[in-house]
């Protein structure tokens, strides 16, 4: 579930209230049908999203701005970046499975079961992400006193730039073991998911 990650950078002088790292997250489907597991498989290779990074479809994604509103305060000789607001705008894109009434429950289940991880791996990026800008905010505020202004921009430019590069790390890394670890975890939930059924914690999927 490899997703492009939309690194819109934009850096403006202007006045703006200190705060934490703002998130923006809305979300959006695509509808699939199918009666078998190999018809919902099927259905997610032809209507995911596609993915530019890899150049295929994919059962969900998530699409990333981060915006970087700085500030600056000059005395003589030096310039400071005063505040530093960043927000990060997610659109996060799922599957909605269009189920038929005949559908068998083990692939209410299978499906119930997946929808959930692929939900729950499309959110570690949008949490990855807001991590990433709250260390990038702390680290413009931190940053040190430059000589003059442009210099303070250049400087808010090359901490900007490593965040983000360390940030595109980060989801590279958690789609890998993610990746790797699909098939077990998967049947791990599905063991875990049937066992709360049993015991009446869990209504049977509908």
């Amino acid at each position: 579930m490899k997703r492009s990650l939309f690194c819109a950078l934009l850096i403006t002088l202007a006045a703006v209230p200190a705060n934490a790292a703002n998130l923006v997250k809305t979300y959006s489907y695509f509808a699939i049908g199918g009666r078998t597991l190999e018809d919902i498989e099927q259905q997610l290779a032809k209507h995911g999203p596609q993915v530019k990074s890899t150049g295929s479809r994919h059962p969900g994604a998530t699409q990333m701005a981060f915006t970087t509103r700085i500030s600056y305060a000059s005395q003589a000789g030096s310039c400071r970046i005063a505040d530093a607001v960043v927000t990060v705008k997610v659109k996060v894109i799922l599957p909605e499975w269009r189920r038929p009434r005949k559908a068998d429950a083990d692939v209410r289940l299978f499906w119930d079961t997946l929808s959930a991880d692929i939900k729950r791996h499309e959110d570690r990026h949008v949490e990855i992400a807001k991590n990433h800008a709250r260390a990038l905010e702390d680290a413009l505020k931190a940053s040190y006193p430059q000589k003059d202004c442009n210099a303070a921009k250049a400087k808010a430019a090359e901490i900007t730039a490593a965040e983000l590069a360390r940030h595109d790390q980060d989801q590279v890394r958690f789609d890998r073991v993610e990746g790797a670890n699909f098939e077990s975890r998967i049947l791990r939930l599905l063991h875990y998911r049937m066992e709360r059924i049993e015991s009446g914690r869990l209504p049977p999927p509908a």
